[in-house]
């Protein structure tokens, strides 16, 4: 077995595993042995979202994390989502199956410069998105995900200003939703701001039927071209509810595995993006494989650690989170 300095400078641990080894099985064993539940993001690769326990969004995600009795909880996501889930269940052990795995969005806010524009608007409340850092959250007086940013712009009085962040794309949709002038950091995901308006057009015209489907964190050139605009769940739900058999779908291709899934008479067509390989996988959220899982849960590392005086503060904008959302029933 790897030291856990080895662990922590890879991001997950290394070790020789028996390639005869069912790693299901074995997965479902230390699960029982453990009282572990694995907490799957739908951007997760085929394997991983197969062997969880829950496999939802941002914000399904946040509520099994507030309320599971496991004993272990195993993130199969982003840096950002396992600091959510230690927030919200600071007594449990939080593993990531590998600790690089972050997020371009997260990343493109630093606290520290945030901080310093959040002071240019003393009389703002701040919603982030929950694609951000723990230190973040602490500065944020209500956290959001693509599911719920409209209903919780929405709740707050027509007359008080909004700092919203991090992400400028979901940003301006919300602002576009709900009238409201919101103060933006300048910030995106990579893997939403590639997809070329070109190629999809062309794609558009080789299957006229198929209906054209995407995530709010895509640029303004591309949500005005789609049929539905909606989180990760939203578009779940949309193409098994519409009658069309074919979708194009502008968000990270993983989606696509739940999607064929639930609906396999149905075709899914990942949007094209700007780049040459054709491809729109989060290269952070592909760093978790079924082996780094298997070890991550055999060794219980890398764990997830965040400072008593962040989760103080980081625990009440997202419990703010989850009481609007269960008073709107969402």
């Amino acid at each position: 077995m790897d030291t856990f300095e080895e662990i922590r400078v890879k991001g997950f641990a290394d070790e020789y595993i028996d390639p005869s080894l069912d790693l299901f099985a074995e997965i479902e064993k230390l699960k029982k042995e453990k009282n572990a539940i694995i907490l799957a993001h739908y951007y997760q690769e085929a394997d991983i979202q197969d062997i969880a326990d829950y496999i939802g969004d941002s914000l399904g995600l946040s509520q099994q994390a507030a309320k599971t009795d496991a004993d272990v909880i195993v993130f199969a996501g982003v840096h950002f989502m396992a600091e959510t889930a230690k927030i919200l269940s600071p007594q449990k052990k939080v593993l990531l199956p590998d600790s690089k795995a972050g997020c371009s969005l997260a990343d493109s806010c630093p606290p520290h410069l945030f901080k310093k524009f959040k002071a240019q608007y003393p009389d703002h409340l701040v919603i982030t998105y929950v694609n951000c850092t723990a230190e973040l959250k602490a500065m944020s007086d209500i956290v959001c995900t693509s599911s719920n940013a409209i209903q919780i712009v929405e709740s707050l009085p027509p007359e008080q200003g909004i700092i919203f962040g991090p992400d400028r794309n979901l940003g301006k949709y919300v602002a576009k939703k709900t009238g409201r002038n919101l103060v933006l950091w300048n910030g995106a995901c990579m893997v939403h701001e590639i997809f070329s308006r070109e190629k999809i057009t062309k794609l558009k015209e080789r299957y006229p039927a198929a209906k054209f489907i995407a995530h709010p964190e895509c640029e303004e050139s591309i949500l005005e071209m789609a049929d539905y605009i909606g989180s990760t769940t939203g578009l779940l739900n949309y193409v098994t509810k519409n009658p069309a058999q074919a979708f194009i779908v502008a968000t990270e291709s993983g989606i696509l595995h739940q999607m064929q899934r639930d609906n396999p008479a149905k075709t899914f067509i990942p949007a094209p993006p700007t780049n040459a390989c054709a491809c729109n996988d989060c290269p952070h959220m592909k760093r978790n494989t079924l082996e780094k899982l298997y070890l991550c849960m055999k060794n219980e590392l890398p764990e997830i650690f965040v400072p008593q005086h962040i989760i103080v503060k980081a625990v009440k904008p997202i419990e703010r989170m989850l009481e609007i959302s269960a008073r709107l029933g969402l």
